[in-house]
């Protein structure tokens, strides 16, 4: 088996195919109006809209309701990104910060108020764990 993606259902996917391209770097890959995936070499972030849902099962997932992923990417600087990401993003949850397991995150929340956690492994096993 292999994880392939994270989906995000939101009620405007231009909207927020448009914040992530502006954070990444990456260009989506748009399938059509409603369906768009950011692709980077481990994984891929696709955005979909609220439409699709009802295509597996209606009601199943909502738009901007989610308070338990965070979304993650790996920078090779995080403290870089966070000044480039300054009066773009709206609402940071934190200022770069080195975790006890080594990594240096940024959190903030996207326009749908999903969290976002961009980092840099910092410490000799987290950089050896993310080693490309």
């Amino acid at each position: 088996m292999d994880f392939i993606s994270i989906r995000i259902i939101t009620g405007d996917v231009a909207r927020l195919v448009d914040f992530y391209e502006r954070a990444t770097g990456v260009r989506a890959t748009w399938s059509n109006e409603e369906f768009a995936e950011l692709r980077t070499a481990r994984a891929t972030l696709a955005i979909a809209g609220a439409r699709t849902v009802s295509l597996f099962a209606s009601g199943s997932a909502r738009p901007a309701d989610n308070r338990s992923v965070i979304i993650e990417f790996l920078v090779d600087d995080v403290d870089s990104v966070h000044q480039n990401l300054t009066g773009f993003v709206e609402d940071f949850v934190n200022e770069p910060t080195t975790m006890p397991w080594g990594n240096r995150s940024l959190l903030f929340r996207d326009p749908d108020g999903n969290l976002v956690n961009f980092f840099t492994p910092v410490s000799p096993a987290a950089i050896e764990k993310f080693a490309r």
